[in-house]
């Protein structure tokens, strides 16, 4: 495949000389995004945006508008036809700029040149506060985790205390939460049909905009309405939660309301869930849309991304881009459910997996490109090793509500084969200019070490790990034991610290039977609910034992629509309702991190 490089007209535009050039006067959508411009699929903004234009409207981006002064940035391409949508970033607005000590990062790596004055706090809040102000009758759709993650009453770490659904903090019109392919075409569609009815001079207003919506509900979006105006009434189907009031008052059902988001959060055929906040209004959860099939998640990411910056950040440092220009993601999802984690939240349990074909494909636009040196970073997704894994039967998958497949045990219904995996690494080292191929995401050691009752496939998992480790490895393997206490582990939803144990005598061997001079490097967590210092003198001792100068360490941050986050909160563990231990106070996280470093002299 011959390399072209790409004219500026084949980004979407971000300037009116840019819309200018695609002979447009004017946008159907225009994307507030907190990130930098990047066209590449591992950015959400980049992704909405090609979704949005292959379904046929014109879509132009404001990355990282200036907030300050005259907002001369959120007016200068005008009014959309259909509506405004707030993108704040692909990470939480918080968890980008702060650490769980509530301390400045080294750098916002989504912003050139990591610097950290090209975004608010809570992007979600002050861009769609700006956009009421200047363009009341347009109307306003809040998207990306930020805003999925608050959808509901969520406890905020950094303000702490509980908040309730982020449509009440920020004047928006309505949430798409999750993943953005299939829910953005469709709102695009029904507006267009039901409000603009193909009139190019026509614009869309707030009311006409609510009352489409409502006769016409769209999957995956959130609305407020008042009580007695939510779409249809109650329904005999709805699940409704405590009252936003009720869990401010009441931790115990705050926890229960958890479990009920989590649960419906990760179903195949979700209910609607209806949430009152104080006497007169109702935040209203469609259920999702079912998770991409093959052929869907293949068009999505096959659309014609440039996989670069956009030019105006020549000359400048993008970090999250240094870091995965030359990755590919091969599936969506992930079924692990780990209490601190929230990308079943955002994406689902259920993995979708893209066709060795759309996979080659990228790979050979990434070897034609002019800084492609031979080595690929990363063939991976949120866990490295669960491509086309699934359910036997999706029958039960169907009945599921279980937020975990793997936790407390592998589901008997999972089938754990790497075979499909092994033949993709094989097909992409064979792609003529790949001379290297790293995995640089995260691997899941419990699916390799579990026993499925087929010889075969012990045998093909068995063999994954040993050419994963000989050929995929650049010297370093990542995995995330989280910590060493059993117990912890349970709370935290990981398997047992054995697995470890033997998964690293099984990296061992093979390093020493090929003479590899590779390395294991485990993750883990401290201070995570459940955790005493106990447990991290146990933590400290077990890694000094297996010879370990622990490097990928962390303090637990609560975030928004977690399971950690709601004991964090209440001090209850949401499916038991049993009291759990948490170190909350600065002085016990800290004595708990110093556990990590007993190497260390001071």
């Amino acid at each position: 495949m011959s390399y072209t490089p790409p004219q500026l007209s084949d980004f979407l535009p971000t300037t009116r000389r840019e819309m200018q050039l695609r002979g447009w006067e004017r946008a159907d959508v225009i994307l507030f995004s907190g990130d930098a411009y990047v066209d590449h699929p591992s950015f959400g903004m980049a992704v909405c945006g090609r979704i949005i234009e292959d379904a046929g409207f014109r879509i132009a981006i404001v990355p990282q508008p200036d907030w300050h002064g005259d907002f001369r940035d959120f007016k200068r391409l005008g009014r959309p036809r259909l509506f405004f949508l707030v993108s704040p970033g692909a990470m939480d607005s918080m968890v980008n700029k702060y650490t769980a000590a509530r301390r400045l990062r080294s750098e916002d790596a989504y912003t050139p040149d990591g610097r950290h004055d090209r975004r608010p706090e809570y992007p979600s809040i002050v861009y769609s506060q700006i956009l009421r102000q200047l363009f009341p009758d347009t109307p306003v759709i809040l998207g990306g985790i930020e805003a999925s993650l608050r959808r509901l009453t969520h406890y905020d770490y950094w303000q702490e205390r509980v908040r309730p659904s982020i449509l009440c903090d920020a004047p928006a019109d309505m949430i798409v939460y999750g993943m953005g392919e299939k829910p953005l075409p469709a709102l695009c569609r029904l507006i267009e049909n039901n409000v603009c009815h193909g009139n190019d001079e026509r614009y869309c207003s707030v009311g006409e905009f609510r009352h489409a919506v409502t006769r016409h509900p769209v999957p995956q979006t959130v609305m407020l309405y008042p009580w007695e105006q939510i779409p249809g009434g109650v329904k005999a189907d709805d699940l409704v939660l405590h009252s936003h009031d009720e869990a401010l008052r009441d931790k115990r059902k705050y926890a229960q309301n958890f479990r009920v988001i989590e649960e419906q959060s990760n179903r195949w055929q979700a209910q609607r869930l209806l949430q009152r906040v104080g006497q007169t209004q109702c935040v209203v959860v469609n259920p999702p849309f079912q998770p991409l099939s093959t052929a869907e998640i293949d068009h999505s990411f096959d659309l014609p991304y440039t996989r670069l910056p956009h030019p105006k950040y020549k000359g400048h440092r993008i970090p999250a881009y240094d870091m995965i220009k030359h990755s590919v993601c091969v599936h969506r999802g992930c079924f692990g459910g780990c209490a601190f984690c929230t990308i079943s939240a955002h994406q689902g349990k259920f993995i979708m997996s893209r066709s060795q074909e759309s996979i080659l494909r990228e790979v050979r636009h990434i070897v034609s490109m002019p800084d492609f040196h031979g080595t690929l970073s990363d063939l991976g997704g949120p866990s490295a090793n669960m491509y086309r894994m699934g359910g036997r039967d999706l029958s039960l998958c169907k009945k599921c509500r279980r937020p975990s497949c793997a936790h407390p045990k592998i589901c008997p219904n999972l089938h754990t084969d790497h075979a499909p995996l092994l033949a993709l690494y094989r097909a992409v080292s064979a792609v003529p200019g790949v001379k290297h191929l790293y995995i640089g995401s995260g691997v899941r050691y419990d699916l390799i070490l579990h026993p499925t009752g087929s010889p075969k496939t012990d045998a093909i998992n068995r063999r994954y790990a040993e050419e994963l480790i000989c050929h995929h490895v650049s010297g370093r393997l990542k995995v995330a034991p989280e910590h060493t206490s059993d117990r912890v582990l349970d709370v935290m939803r990981k398997p047992s610290f054995g697995l470890f144990r033997q998964f690293k005598r099984l990296f061992d061997d093979v390093c020493r039977r090929h003479r590899l001079p590779y390395q294991i490097i485990p993750y883990f967590i401290s201070s995570h609910p459940g955790c005493t210092e106990e447990d991290m003198a146990h933590l400290a001792a077990e890694t000094r034992a297996l010879h370990f100068r622990l490097e990928q360490v962390q303090d637990f941050t609560p975030t928004p629509m977690t399971v950690a986050t709601t004991i964090w909160h209440t001090g209850l563990h949401p499916y038991t309702l049993k009291n759990i231990f948490c170190a909350r106070t600065p002085e016990e996280k800290k004595r708990q991190h110093k556990f990590f470093f007993w190497y260390k002299k001071q």
